[in-house]
């Protein structure tokens, strides 16, 4: 990262990123060429993992961190992952607490934000209880609905996808004090 100051190396940081996020853009190609979609998601990172949460540590050493999305069952991500035999390429966004502010000149103009960025390979989630533990938790991180049970009828109506990563860095561009 060209701006070492304002990477996130705590794991714990890297967790409240995933938190306070409510979309990820992911981009791979396909037969028709590049894209990106937006879409909510949820997300497994285990924090229990690290010794001590709070501490630093290479991004190398930030573990598995798997992405949730549910979908239809057609179109054209499905598509492509489908034709990447269940296991698509893709590079991944999401940023929160975006706030534009103005410097001493309007060419200082900038804005603080937090981001993850990283790579991983996306897949179709077949087992029915994992789909069902995954749409459960989508309503408990992204509607605050803990405990939501799904009928096999409803587990069936969608399609569950998910993007796992080892290889994800996190970025703080804090607002300056006064702005």
């Amino acid at each position: 990262m060209r701006r070492a100051d304002r990477e996130i190396l705590a794991p714990s940081q890297i967790a409240d990123v995933l938190r306070d996020c409510s979309v990820v853009r992911i981009a791979y190609a396909d037969v028709q060429g590049l894209t990106i979609v937006p879409i909510n998601f949820a997300y497994d990172y285990d924090l229990a993992q690290f010794e001590d949460p709070e501490r630093e540590v290479t991004p190398a050493e930030f573990g598995d961190l798997a992405l949730y999305m549910h979908s239809a069952h057609e179109g054209r991500k499905l598509d492509a992952i489908a034709a990447a035999g269940n296991a698509l390429q893709v590079a991944f966004e999401m940023d929160c607490d975006e706030h534009l502010y103005m410097g001493r000149t309007p060419c200082t103009a900038s804005s603080g934000f937090r981001s993850i960025v990283g790579t991983g390979v996306a897949s179709v989630v077949e087992d029915v209880n994992e789909k069902s533990r995954i749409m459960s938790l989508l309503m408990k991180q992204r509607m605050n609905m803990p405990n939501v049970e799904f009928t096999p009828a409803q587990v069936k109506a969608v399609t569950v996808w998910k993007v796992v990563s080892r290889d994800f860095a996190g970025k703080w561009h804090p607002v300056p004090h006064g702005m």
